[in-house]
């Protein structure tokens, strides 16, 4: 969930000192709330399973979450972001990344609208991202937007990784049980 605030902030002041738990979102500051113990379990779990699986395939990159990126109309801060080791040669000391990540989940908060997710996603990889997870706790779905598809996933049954991280998978039950 998001709760507009007021702006006065400009995007290049923003940009340089972003402030915690806030996105600037259509020239607003827009406070990021909503979130459970259950959101930040799964945030937590999805994090180091990416995490553990590039270091034990040797991929590199680095795992973040609730990140700055700047994508084509906005500052997000995404649950959980991958960035490969070229991109954090680049840009590993900025304190906003000027792109999207190419690897970004979104875990929805019960307070989230489905619809304002899609949305987020399509700006996502309208801003470079390559694949954006959604993930629908209560519901026990996982969602992957591509440029080019969306796939779904049940409890039951394991998501992979699309175009980010080569041969990643996961079940469902161990990220969402």
């Amino acid at each position: 969930m998001v709760t507009a605030l007021s702006t006065g902030i400009p995007l290049s002041e923003f940009l340089q000192n972003p402030i915690e738990r806030m996105e600037w979102v259509n020239g607003e500051l827009v406070e990021i709330t909503g979130m459970t113990l259950r959101h930040g379990e799964i945030q937590s779990k999805l994090s180091y399973y990416w995490r553990s699986y590039l270091d034990s395939n040797q991929q590199g990159g680095k795992i973040y979450t609730e990140a700055p990126c700047r994508t084509s109309q906005q500052v997000r801060r995404p649950d959980v972001a991958y960035l490969p080791p070229d991109l954090v040669a680049q840009y590993g000391n900025e304190a906003v990344l000027p792109q999207s990540f190419p690897l970004i989940a979104e875990i929805a908060s019960p307070t989230d609208e489905a619809e304002a997710l899609f949305v987020k996603a399509q700006e996502y990889l309208s801003s470079g991202c390559l694949e954006v997870w959604l993930v629908f706790p209560d519901s026990q779905w996982v969602l992957i937007a591509t440029p080019t598809q969306l796939l779904g996933f049940v409890s039951g049954s394991t998501v992979s990784t699309q175009n980010a991280i080569s041969g990643f998978s996961l079940e469902i039950a161990r990220l969402l049980g």
